[in-house]
């Protein structure tokens, strides 16, 4: 039994499935509930079931992990044979989901150390990449936790949504509260600011916010290395072509992904949302 340092997110980090097992990550679940269904993200309800659901109008709220089931994730890595833990999640300003890590960690057989990234989707995956990688290199504790925070500190989130009104009802958006009253005569433009989602630029249609979307990755990432994340829900032909056009302007690209979010972030800013990420290596 090998001991090493492993790493534990949640599963708004939105990893590829193969990237998580060959960098032996840990995705602890959040859960939505549809109607009076507690489904837990990535195994039981799917971004269709979402995306449909909201149209609908049907209720969707989310939750997050119980301390138990990350008491029980950390017993099953110490088992394996971690003989520590980093467990990395999104921003506490929007979920209690590091609470609950906290409680967890008090208890676990071995040191556990909880990262508030302060980021979501991959903008979190990034970050645990960053700690997987040193953890597998050899690193310690501490030394994953600093290469999850610097990777934190490089990493800009910016988001399109075609309404606001999922973001208002989750009680997610903070100051974009400020646009709602022109909602309907503008497309807004999110950004990711110190663990909230704030609000960033208004743009008067959607072919115009999506290309200043595009220019705002662009002049972010530079021709330094980067890697960059698009994400989208129930909007895949939108994503495809901002991935195909930052492809072409961003000289320093390294890795790009193209994945649709998962149900507990499509669950607050519904079908048609366009993101990406930009993080420096």
């Amino acid at each position: 039994m090998s001991r090493h340092v492993a790493i534990v997110t949640d599963s708004t980090a939105y990893l590829p499935p193969r990237t998580m097992e060959r960098h032996g990550i840990t995705a602890v679940p959040l859960t939505v509930v549809l109607g009076d269904r507690a489904l837990e993200e990535g195994t039981e309800i799917s971004t269709r079931s979402l995306a449909q659901a909201l149209q609908k109008r049907r209720p969707v709220t989310t939750s997050r992990p119980s301390p138990q089931l990350f008491a029980e994730t950390y017993r099953k890595v110490a088992d394996a044979g971690a003989t520590g833990i980093v467990s990395l999640h999104l921003s506490a300003e929007l979920s209690g989901t590091y609470d609950a890590a906290v409680a967890a960690a008090r208890e676990a057989p071995v040191p556990v150390r909880v990262v508030d990234t302060g980021m979501i989707a991959m903008a979190l995956g990034f970050c645990a990449l960053a700690a997987a990688e040193a953890a597998q290199t050899g690193g310690t504790l501490d030394e994953a936790v600093t290469a999850a925070e610097k990777r934190a500190a490089g990493t800009f989130a910016y988001f399109y949504v075609d309404t606001l009104d999922y973001l208002r009802r989750g009680g997610r958006i903070g100051a974009a509260q400020a646009l709602l009253g022109s909602a309907l005569a503008v497309k807004p433009l999110l950004q990711l600011e110190k663990g909230r989602i704030e609000p960033l630029e208004k743009v008067r249609t959607a072919s115009k916010a999506i290309a200043r979307l595009e220019e705002l990755v662009a002049d972010r990432a530079g021709a330094a290395p980067v890697d960059i994340a698009v994400h989208h829900l129930a909007a895949p032909d939108r994503a495809t072509a901002l991935a195909d056009r930052l492809r072409e302007r961003v000289p320093g690209l390294a890795d790009l992904h193209v994945s649709e979010v998962g149900a507990v972030i499509g669950a607050h800013t519904g079908p048609g949302l366009l993101g990406a990420v930009v993080s420096s290596r």
